[in-house]
């Protein structure tokens, strides 16, 4: 069987199933997120009891948009380091021509 063979899996969340035709290797990434969004909504059920699934949902989307933000912001760190590394280069070499080094 080769990596990229598609499969079609079902998953539970907030009780109901929806299939997935997915690529084999994601199988169990997908699982695991399957259960972690269970695990979130039955906090938010616990700690807001009476309200919609619905309601659960949103702020469990709401939790993860935040974490997705956040995860972004630390990406757009890369470009600066980048930058600062070229400054550092070209600080060496005017360093080594002067020959303060």
């Amino acid at each position: 069987m080769m990596n990229g063979e598609k499969i079609t899996i079902r998953l539970n969340i907030a009780e109901r199933y929806y299939p997935l035709t997915i690529a084999r290797s994601e199988e169990e990434a997908m699982r695991k997120m399957a259960k972690q969004i269970n695990e979130v909504l039955f906090q938010y059920s616990q700690r807001y009891p009476g309200k919609e699934t619905q309601d659960y949902m949103a702020m469990s989307l709401l939790q993860y948009a935040l974490k997705i933000q956040s995860l972004s912001n630390q990406n757009n760190v890369a470009p600066i380091l980048e930058k600062l590394e070229q400054l550092d280069k070209n600080m060496e070499e005017f360093l080594v021509q002067e020959q303060v080094l």
